[in-house]
């Protein structure tokens, strides 16, 4: 199978439209090492993007329609690029940018693009993020729209919230956007406010191969029952920015419903663990895995999150000489977990891990080792043409 690249894209594009694009584009995917459901509640997160990418290869056109193809031999779409309305389908995470670029009164072509992906879907790996960020970047230099990657960022983020309808926090498209290559992400949800953290080590993406929407999922439910927690915690504390900076005593001494001191418990929490990890890499240069252990064993028992596939993997990596940490990565639901550790270590285990899986969930799972990678980045010719970050 050949591999994709800004060239094959290119490729891709001349056989379906004959021609060269424009433009072409390209932002990665991301696994997040701490900072499981922090983002959307004003807290920190340590994300990384990785070495799986989307490209998005553009060029005006002079038609009455706007046309993209997909690679993955999803349904084409058709649309008015001045005139956008929400379809329920995979293209509105494209057309969702081309939406938000005409309320900025922009004067939109009609365009023809192709989408080009190694990045699985459904896995917890911001796919859809990278697709916005993708088509944000690609659009932007195709109309001169002189907008740094961090406004691109935030755009895409509306676009996913406002007009996708997922009520998810920045961290994706922050990551997909403004990563570095051999660092990881450190970002205040709250203040938006980012510092890049040295992270060399070698992670191992686990896809337990169960597609999951966060759209289906409980995913906007666990933000209701934050929002309310955050409500309730406010009547004690007027001043509580949000639930991220809430502290684990407060948390308890509210006395909270069941439920909700379980959900802001593991936001105060975890909020703490993302700054350990920091510190940790900062000091030494490693990841501490018994915050990743943490992490996880809250994302099971306190965010209900997590699903006997992603649990046995974490119990499993435990147990292989050189993993220092595991834990899921992602909304959970499905999709992936993570072990960081040694890279020989890593690689040498993924054959039996995916075979054991096989034998005890009747599923293939999806591995691959992968490290911190650059960001969102304009392709080929027009590599030096990209926004600030």
């Amino acid at each position: 199978m050949e591999t994709t690249n800004a060239e094959t894209t290119r490729r891709s594009f001349d056989a379906a439209f004959g021609g060269e694009p424009d433009v072409i584009g390209s932002a990665p995917g991301r696994v997040n090492l701490i900072g499981e459901h922090t983002d959307y509640n004003g807290g920190q997160v340590l994300p990384l993007a990785i070495d799986r990418r989307t490209w998005v290869a553009m060029r005006a056109t002079s038609g009455d329609a706007s046309r993209i193809i997909s690679d993955d031999r999803s349904a084409p779409a058709e649309f008015d690029a001045r005139k956008i309305a929400r379809s329920g389908q995979w293209w509105d995470y494209m057309t969702g940018v081309f939406a938000a670029f005409g309320s900025s009164d922009v004067r939109l072509p009609q365009v023809e693009a192709i989408v080009t992906s190694d990045l699985p879907t459904g896995s917890g790996l911001s796919s859809s993020a990278a697709l916005e960020v993708a088509t944000a970047i690609t659009l932007a230099r195709l109309v001169r729209y002189g907008e740094t990657f961090r406004d691109l960022a935030m755009m895409s983020w509306r676009v996913e919230t406002e007009f996708v309808g997922v009520s998810s926090g920045v961290m994706d498209q922050f990551a997909s956007a403004l990563g570095e290559r051999c660092h990881a992400l450190h970002l205040w949800c709250d203040t938006l406010e980012t510092e890049q953290v040295k992270m060399s080590e070698a992670v191992l993406i686990f896809d337990t191969n169960l597609p999951r929407s966060l759209r289906g999922s409980q995913f906007n439910q666990r933000q209701r029952e934050c929002e309310e927690a955050l409500r309730l915690l406010r009547e004690r504390d007027p001043n509580l920015r949000n639930l991220a900076s809430a502290t684990p005593e407060q948390v308890r001494a509210a006395k909270l419903p069941g439920t909700l001191e379980k959900r802001a418990l593991h936001v105060a929490e975890e909020n703490l663990r993302v700054e350990k990890l920091v510190e940790s890499l900062k000091e030494s240069g490693a990841v501490d895995g018994e915050l990743l252990y943490q992490s996880h064993e809250s994302l099971r028992s306190l965010y209900e999150c997590s699903t006997p596939e992603l649990d046995w993997f974490v119990d499993r990596a435990k147990e292989i000489r050189g993993v220092r940490g595991a834990r899921l990565t992602g909304a959970g639901w499905g999709g992936c977990a993570i072990a960081v550790g040694d890279r020989g270590a890593l690689d040498a285990a993924r054959p039996q891990l995916a075979g054991d899986y096989r034998s005890r969930f009747g599923i293939d799972a999806r591995t691959w080792l992968t490290h911190a990678e650059s960001g969102a980045r304009l392709e080929g010719e027009w590599e030096g043409e990209a926004p600030r970050k």
